[in-house]
């Protein structure tokens, strides 16, 4: 969004995005911008079952965590679809 800043000269506002959580300049949102997860980070059985996955005490037998889109298991794994930033503020 463009506002008039001081001296009438337009300033270009910085927006949060809602998928990776960082700000960007809409003027430089390109289809590559944005590195996200089109899926959740989910807890339960995976469907492949020849993998072995590390489980915490209180994890159910056979629960796998891992991103449903791709398969990470690092909740902090870098997403794997990118795209242009999508702000709050977009509808």
């Amino acid at each position: 969004m463009a506002e008039k800043g001081e001296n009438g000269v337009k300033v270009v506002r910085e927006k949060l995005c809602r998928r990776c959580k960082t700000t960007f300049s809409p003027t430089s949102n390109t289809r590559s911008s944005c590195r996200f997860h089109p899926s959740f980070f989910v807890s339960r059985r995976h469907d492949d079952q020849r993998r072995y996955y590390e489980l915490g005490p209180d994890d159910p037998p056979y629960a796998a965590k891992f991103y449903d889109c791709c398969g990470a298991e690092d909740p902090e794994a870098l997403g794997c679809k990118t795209d242009v930033h999508v702000s709050y503020d977009d509808d």
